[in-house]
């Protein structure tokens, strides 16, 4: 009785102007003591919850009470499943669950989806490397369709696809929204600048290499800067000091560490951008019609196995065994990956703008006493075959995914449950959490130029024009889940003796051909691939574009530059 004379009253006062609607109290709430700083008004933020509210109702009034989503587990997306979730269910009345598992499980447990035709979850956060793979088996929904369409009604008008600054990287050959981006991070070169900048070590770099010790802007400079510190300065308040640092145990980690771009660093791709065409960052070519594969092998016009791609896992093993600690070789991702922060290490050219909130705490030998870094990042040095124009770095982007047939109404409030934790309302907040911006309007927020000091360098790289020549994996790849495993089976044997760096690459580069192969007779929805003939390597080398012929020498004068030039650079518009 009290439920409906509170609900009768509430509705004759609305008839007045002066009730708030379900959810309204609880928005004003997350507004006040959560969704703060943001780059809109709280009147602003306060419409935007407001239109979640109606738009739940309807879902609610078709059944909907609960929905499920996965993502895999890093700091952004703790954020969104133990607070995000919460005010999205106080604020709409819809529970999440919002379950955060390994990277690698979000993707086998989508490939069971995609194989059994059932979804397991209403949304995914599957990363956009997964956009070629998405876009050919036609099992993924469309988001342009949709938001045209049947999810009209579900899309906020403040969506503001123009502000997110990954989308291109979710568009597939069709042209086609696929994916909504909800955090990216990327890989870029990390340096102890109080090291750098001590003039004994200057001074001691200058006399040996004939340059300035520096930001290396290839990797000759690079090798130099790991052999100076390793083996020349040794130790540092009596504890070692590396030039290097990486991880080599065979495990799945050890394929994102060559899948993630590590080819186009070196120079093994074409030129062009988001990723090289014809051929790309795993050495895959496709035809002219800039969608087929059709080999990644030399001898079919790939790179996979071409001396730029070979020079590459090369120098990886190499500067592993002489210039990382000794553990580094049987280290995973995970295991490598706090490493820096303990204070042994003078660079890193692998490291990912993802372990910035780690990197950052207070008390850590690597923090100033005034919260300050002793470290920067910076783009990452260029391998010899790099030509101006190529992808520099790879781009991680987690981003929304939705299966075509499920349950419409569930995909409806799973894709509510998406846009509010990426809208203005939220985005602002979880990226000083998470510091993984998605949203231009939030790079540029007053709150971020705060930040940018303590952040060694992230806000400077994401409002640079640099950061565009970092990208994810690109659409050349049909069938992610298939191909990726290949890779960590085969590169373990180079890092363990068993095959040279060459004879890893051949094998690696046919076992790819042989899954092309299977993926061309079994067929795709959208641009299967279709094999070129295997033919003589020799034809394919050049030096007009990939697969790259090999290089008279390999290792050019190292070239650095000073990191306060690099900084200004970028406010002047360049990527360097």
């Amino acid at each position: 009785m009290k439920t409906r004379f509170t609900a009768l009253a509430c509705a004759m006062v609305a008839m007045a102007g002066g009730c708030a609607m379900a959810g309204e109290v609880e928005a004003r709430k997350w507004i006040d003591s959560e969704f703060q700083p943001s780059t809109l008004s709280k009147d602003q933020q306060l419409a935007e919850m407001k239109w979640f509210i109606g738009a739940a109702k309807k879902l609610q009034a078709k059944g909907v009470k609960e929905i499920s989503v996965v993502s895999e587990t890093i700091t952004t997306h703790e954020y969104e499943s133990k607070t995000l979730a919460r005010a999205f269910e106080e604020i709409t009345g819809i529970k999440v669950r919002h379950d955060l598992i390994q990277e690698g499980d979000v993707v086998e447990k989508l490939q069971t989806s995609m194989q059994s035709g059932r979804s397991i979850y209403d949304g995914w956060i599957s990363d956009s490397d997964l956009i070629g793979t998405h876009y050919r088996y036609g099992k993924i929904m469309s988001l342009s369709d949709y938001m045209a369409g049947a999810g009209k009604e579900y899309t906020s008008p403040g969506i503001d696809l123009k502000d997110y600054i990954g989308t291109r990287f979710t568009t597939a050959p069709d042209g086609k929204l696929y994916q909504l981006p909800d955090q990216q991070f990327a890989n870029l070169y990390w340096f102890r600048a109080d090291l750098f900048e001590r003039q004994d070590f200057k001074d001691q770099f200058r006399a040996k290499y004939g340059y300035e010790l520096g930001v290396p802007l290839n990797w000759s400079a690079y090798e130099d800067i790991a052999e100076f510190f390793s083996r020349d300065v040794k130790s540092i308040d009596g504890k070692p000091i590396y030039g290097h640092m990486d991880y080599g145990k065979k495990d799945p980690s050890l394929g994102w560490r060559f899948t993630d771009a590590w080819l186009s660093m070196a120079g093994a791709a074409d030129v062009g951008a988001p990723n090289g065409l014809p051929i790309d960052e795993w050495g895959i070519r496709v035809a002219d019609d800039k969608c087929t594969p059709v080999g990644a092998s030399v001898a079919r016009g790939g790179a996979t196995n071409s001396p730029a791609a070979v020079y590459a896992l090369g120098k990886y093993v190499d500067w592993m065994k002489k210039y990382a600690p000794k553990e580094a070789m049987g280290m995973t991702f995970g295991e490598a990956g706090p490493v820096p922060a303990q204070g042994q290490i003078a660079q890193q050219i692998f490291w990912y703008t993802a372990f910035t909130a780690d990197m950052t705490r207070p008390g850590l030998p690597v923090v100033n006493a005034d919260g300050t870094p002793k470290w920067r990042m910076a783009p990452g040095p260029n391998g010899p075959y790099w030509k101006p124009g190529m992808q520099n770095g790879y781009q991680d982007v987690g981003s929304w995914t939705f299966f075509k047939n499920h349950d419409a109404n569930k995909i409806a409030a799973a894709w509510l449950y998406a846009q509010f934790v990426t809208a203005k309302s939220t985005s602002l907040k979880k990226t000083l959490v998470g510091l993984t911006p998605i949203r231009e309007s939030d790079i540029q927020s007053q709150a971020m130029s705060d930040m940018a000091p303590k952040l060694g360098g992230l806000v400077e790289f994401y409002r640079s024009p640099a950061r565009v020549a970092w990208s994810p994996t690109g659409t050349n790849v049909p069938d992610y889940p298939k191909l990726a495993q290949l890779w960590w089976k085969n590169v373990a044997q180079a890092v363990s003796g068993e095959k040279t760096p060459q004879g890893a690459m051949d094998q690696l580069a046919e076992e790819m051909d042989q899954v092309l192969a299977r993926l061309e007779r079994a067929g795709m929805a959208h641009c299967a691939p279709k094999l070129n003939p295997k033919g003589d390597s020799a034809k394919w080398l050049s030096d007009k574009q990939a697969p790259w012929a090999k290089l008279a020498n390999e290792k050019p004068k190292g070239e650095t530059i000073a990191y306060g030039k690099l900084l200004q650079a970028w406010k002047d518009g360049k990527a360097r």
